[in-house]
């Protein structure tokens, strides 16, 4: 039989290969980002258009490239970051595997400008889809420029895949977010279709966060330190009463790399234990600096996941410090039955002064003086004080009172009640009980040919997806006005986003009194969204927008529609009474698709009498 293993083409293995290391643009940002920090720079800017689909490039200002390193670089494997396979276990870089740039090069448009410092001119190279077009030599500042345009050209497939722009440009600001907080020394500026994002200077880490996120970012972080032989833990956690119901603001980077670890963030669940409400999650920042022979990073291809030697003690470690930090801090409640509250010093009064007691003495006052007279020496401007006039018997109080009263037989009263009805008593039927709830989850309804059971979660979602999506698309809804208007403080990307949204939010009733670079304030509401819901409604809204919602909207109103349709309807396990089942039923089947519900689930089942008697049938 003739032999059918074949090499691949290296065109067709960089492909193949591009399906692990290249998901969307946010992965060449990723990439592109951690090559500059590789490389040494301290000044490193982004630059995107159309959320990376047209245009991702990364320039930097590090040691740069020579031109047979330049020309080698875009070849499988080949790598400066490794020489043998025990460097796996000493890694001090963020790549090491040598295939980002042959996988990008594979799927794109790239062209890459590049000089060393000490190199009068450097190199430009222009690769399309693995084929080298150009090379030239070009007058060039010191580092390295790397564009990537038009991804995924010669893989349409793969471009189809693809989510919107919005959904996009949140996963770039994502991975830029994790570069930008790992490395808090380096100078980050970050464009989008012209407009200046985010613009980083070195800093602490402190600041870094605050910059990235928003300045009342600041108010919210309680710093953690914690320095053991296995692991040196520092970074800050946010204070319970500023949890989230995302998960947007969680961050663990161990050895300056960023990771994704379920086992970590339970030991941080585990220290706010009896701190957050249900569904809260806390923003932290944490960083672990282990050794680099204790962790193993080539599990995964994206290099998100590590392996610990040890991570038993690591969970206790962390778990611990967290709660420590957070009662040193005055966060979490310390039960002391030996101290006395009484005697703790108000804030205000810590820093003052005691003043000297004044003393007012009445010299002319004497205890056994009989006669009562009103001291004209001590007086006391201060006091309300007024002594009673006294007063004779308590029988004087009646005197001069009407003493002639009426007979009460001679009065007559109403004694029997006159009703009116409409109806005669024998047309009036007794009402007849519909619904029925089980166990806080469906309703029942009975009608002719059996029974409907309705998922009251699932309808109510359907009814007010409707609602809302008519408001924004046909007319205005009605607010509700508040009698203090609502400051809600958010990370500069949201607030972005939440300017984009502003003109569908008010149509669904919000009232935005002012917006500003970190925060909206809010003076009326949806009627059917409560004050302490708002902050939940948005941030679910934000999120629902950041990650795309599974199914696929029309735009960004629907998007809005259901988001909003999914926070503020009835929950599982709420009790709902006769009127409202009554009401969620007749709203249900009021609406233009009841089947489904805005995530196409059925709302309802029919079970009709022949169904039920087969059941009972022996």
């Amino acid at each position: 039989m003739p032999s059918i293993i074949q090499l691949l083409p290296d065109h067709v293995a960089n492909q193949i290969a591009a399906g692990e290391v290249v998901q969307r643009p946010a992965s060449v940002v990723k990439e592109l980002l951690e090559n500059a920090v590789d490389a040494g720079a301290n000044d490193i800017k982004l630059i995107i258009k159309d959320a990376g689909k047209s245009l991702v490039q990364v320039i930097d200002n590090g040691k740069g490239m020579s031109v047979t390193d330049a020309r080698m670089c875009f070849e499988r494997h080949a790598t400066s970051k490794i020489r043998q396979a025990e460097d796996l276990f000493s890694l001090h870089t963020k790549g090491f595997r040598g295939e980002a740039l042959a996988s990008i090069a594979a799927i794109a448009h790239v062209e890459m400008k590049t000089k060393q410092d000490q190199e009068e001119l450097g190199t430009h190279i222009v690769i399309e889809g693995s084929k080298f077009v150009s090379q030239d030599v070009a007058v060039l500042p010191k580092g390295t420029s790397f564009g990537v345009k038009n991804l995924f050209f010669n893989i349409p497939a793969r471009r189809n895949f693809l989510k919107s722009d919005t959904v996009e440009y949140r996963h770039i600001i994502d991975e830029f977010q994790r570069v930008a907080l790992a490395h808090p020394k380096i100078y980050f500026t970050f464009f989008h279709n012209g407009s200046e994002m985010f613009n980083l200077p070195p800093s602490s880490l402190r600041q870094r966060i605050v910059n990235v996120f928003s300045g009342k970012t600041n108010e919210k972080l309680v710093p953690v330190n914690e320095e053991t032989e296995i692991v040196n833990i520092q970074g800050f956690v946010c204070k319970p009463e500023f949890a989230k119901k995302n998960r947007g603001e969680q961050f663990f980077f161990v050895n300056d790399r960023f990771i994704k670890s379920g086992y970590l963030h339970h030991a941080v669940m585990a220290a706010y234990d009896g701190l957050l409400k249900d569904g809260a999650q806390p923003s932290y920042f944490i960083y672990l600096q282990v050794p680099p022979n204790t962790i193993d990073i080539n599990i995964h291809p994206t290099k998100t996941e590590i392996k610990f030697d040890d991570e038993s003690a690591l969970y206790a470690i962390l778990r611990a410090s967290i709660k420590h930090s957070l009662g040193q801090f005055n966060v979490a409640p310390v039960l002391d039955f030996e101290r006395d509250a009484n005697l703790d010093t108000p804030y205000h009064y810590k820093d003052l002064e005691g003043a000297t007691p004044t003393i007012q003495v009445d010299g002319s006052f004497n205890p056994f003086s009989e006669e009562e007279k009103p001291n004209k020496h001590f007086t006391n401007t201060n006091s309300s004080y007024r002594r009673p006039e006294p007063t004779s018997n308590w029988e004087s109080l009646y005197v001069g009172l009407k003493q002639d009263s009426e007979e009460i037989d001679t009065m007559t009263f109403e004694n029997e009640t006159v009703t009116s009805s409409l109806f005669n008593n024998d047309e009036v039927e007794q009402a007849v009980h519909k619904t029925y709830q089980i166990h806080k989850k469906y309703i029942v309804n009975p009608i002719k040919s059996g029974m409907i059971i309705v998922d009251q979660q699932r309808a109510h979602q359907r009814i007010l997806y409707e609602q809302f999506l008519t408001n924004i698309t046909v007319h205005l809804a009605s607010s509700q006005q508040l009698l203090f208007p609502l400051h809600l403080y958010f990370s500069n990307d949201e607030m972005q986003l939440i300017s984009e949204l502003k003109p569908s939010l008010t149509n669904t009733g919000f009232v935005f009194e002012e917006t500003n670079d970190d925060s909206v304030v809010i003076s009326g509401l949806p009627v059917n969204v409560s004050e302490s819901e708002a902050s939940i409604v948005l941030e679910q809204l934000l999120s629902d927008l950041h990650n795309g919602i599974p199914e696929s909207s029309f735009s960004q109103n629907d998007t809005i529609a259901k988001s909003m349709a999914r926070s503020l309807a009835v929950k599982t396990g709420t009790y709902l009474t006769e009127k409202e089942q009554e009401n969620l039923v007749n709203g249900l089947f009021a609406c233009k698709d009841p089947n489904v519900s805005p995530f196409q689930k059925p709302t309802f089942i029919t079970m009709r009498v022949e169904d039920l008697d087969k059941k009972f049938a022996l």
